[in-house]
Order: C-alpha cells, then sequence, then structure tokens
C-alpha cells in the first residue's frame, strides 16, 4: 500500500518531532501494510516554511535512519502546499515540490473556504504540466456548504484526497458523511493518511479501506489504492465522470 500524505519527516512541521517519533510512525505505517509513504511537510501555511531542497535532504536522512533500523519502509518525497497565488512562480524556481517530482502537487486550502483566485490558478498549474490534488476537501468548510465549488475544480481537471481518519469518523459524523457524499459523486481519488503522529492523527489506512469495501466493494478499494501506485509512476489515474452532491439530498445527512 502507499500513503500518499503524511507528516513522518522529524521537526519539520507539527508532525512527528523528532527522530524518534518518526521511526515510531514508520513501524506503524509497516502494520498498516504500507510500504511506501509521501513526506509531505506543511510549506507556507503561516507557521512553516519547506522548500523543495530542505524535504529533499530529511527524505534521504530518514530512509537511511530506516534502513538502520530494519524497517521495511521507503519514503518518498513532497510537500502540503498552502494555496497562494505565486504557486506557479514558485515552482518555477524550485521552491514547490510535487510529489516525488512528479505531476502531481497537493495543495491544501485554509479549513474556512477556498480562494476566489482557485480556478485561475489551477488552470495556470495544469498548463505548466502540473496536476493539483486537493488535499482533505472533505474538512473544508466551504466545500461542505456547496460541493458545487469542488465540483467545478474537479470538472476542469483538478483531483482531490480524502483523509483516512475521516472515513473512519475521527472528525465526527458529519464529516465522515460528506467523506462517503465524495465518494459517491466521484469527487474523491485517493484515500491518504494524513498522519501526524502515532495517537490522536495517526494512520486509519487499513480502517479506512475497510469500510469503504463494506459499502463500495473491492473494486472501489482496488482503485484507490491503484490510483496512488499511478502517481508514483507519474501515470495518469483513474477517474470517473464528477457529478453534482445535491444539495437538498446533501443536507439530509446531517
Amino acid at each position: 500500500m502507499i500513503d500518499l500524505h503524511s507528516h513522518i519527516l522529524p521537526g519539520l512541521d507539527d508532525g512527528a518531532k523528532n527522530l524518534s517519533e518518526s521511526v515510531n510512525m514508520a513501524k506503524k505505517a509497516v502494520e498498516q501494510g504500507i510500504h511506501t509513504i509521501v513526506a509531505t511537510p506543511h510549506h507556507l501555511n503561516n507557521r512553516y516554511e519547506n522548500p523543495k531542497q530542505t524535504i529533499i535532504d530529511r527524505v534521504r536522512e530518514l530512509n537511511k535512519a530506516l534502513l538502520e533500523e530494519k524497517i521495511d519502509l521507503y519514503v518518498l518525497p513532497g510537500q502540503e502546499t498552502r494555496i497562494h497565488g505565486e504557486m506557479v512562480e514558485g515552482y518555477e524556481i524550485g521552491e514547490i515540490l510535487p510529489i516525488d517530482n512528479t505531476q502531481y502537487v497537493l495543495v491544501e486550502f485554509s479549513s474556512g473556504h477556498v480562494p476566489r483566485y482557485t480556478e485561475k490558478l489551477f488552470y495556470d498549474l495544469q498548463t505548466k504540466g502540473l496536476i493539483p490534488v486537493i488535499v482533505h476537501p472533505e474538512r473544508n468548510q466551504e466545500i461542505i456548504e456547496r460541493p458545487e465549488v469542488l465540483y467545478q475544480l474537479v470538472k476542469k481537471g483538478a483531483l482531490s484526497q480524502v483523509t483516512a481518519s475521516s472515513i473512519c469518523g475521527d472528525f465526527g459524523k458529519k464529516i465522515k458523511s460528506f467523506s462517503m457524499k465524495l465518494i459517491d459523486a466521484n469527487l474523491t481519488h485517493f484515500i491518504a493518511s494524513d498522519a501526524h503522529n502515532t495517537s490522536n492523527r495517526t494512520f486509519k489506512m487499513r480502517e479506512a479501506f475497510d469500510i469503504v469495501q463494506g459499502k463500495y466493494g473491492i473494486d472501489m478499494v482496488y482503485l484507490f489504492q491503484e490510483n496512488a501506485e499511478l502517481v508514483i509512476e507519474d501515470s495518469h489515474i483513474y477517474k470517473e465522470v464528477p457529478e453534482r452532491i445535491k444539495k437538498k439530498k446533501f443536507f439530509n445527512i446531517f
């Protein structure tokens, strides 16, 4: 299993505080069946600044430590970049890091809203050969209230990634229900852990896929897992035609 979103690198953000915590997270990831994990520290989210080269260097150090500890987990470099108007320029000067230098770049919105310039920025990123992957849309208040926002972005080429813990209900019943609505409407393409530690923000990948299998069948599990593999291969992923989440139907889940 491949995990496309984690905060396993030590001392860079609100994830692992030190190498010991990173090693413990790695052990937990292996227990979950994860063999490859993308380290995606926060970048430019008002608290942390982690440009491309810093992440690549830290990933190299962590892989060396895991090898010495004989932990069968391989870490790839990535970045969770808070959306900002200069993302294209940041990519061009080598600060923005797509997942393992593929075409897929993780983009984070604030928890409250989606900037008005998002559609134009995503268009500009795509003209540079990048595909924006919106992380945890199920926890964005504007998308929850107006799912049409996500529909339009996905319709125009963006992808999205739901957090495993959201599917498991760790963020509450409403967010779990909305996560399922996103899967129903083909508005999400990946499930990843967004793991920060081994306690309250851990992996939950196996549990999430068990829930998905129970509701949608094993083929849906395979689709999400294969999509993660295709990202690492820098190939085109599988995606169905997105559908609108009807407002009346949506409000009935609360």
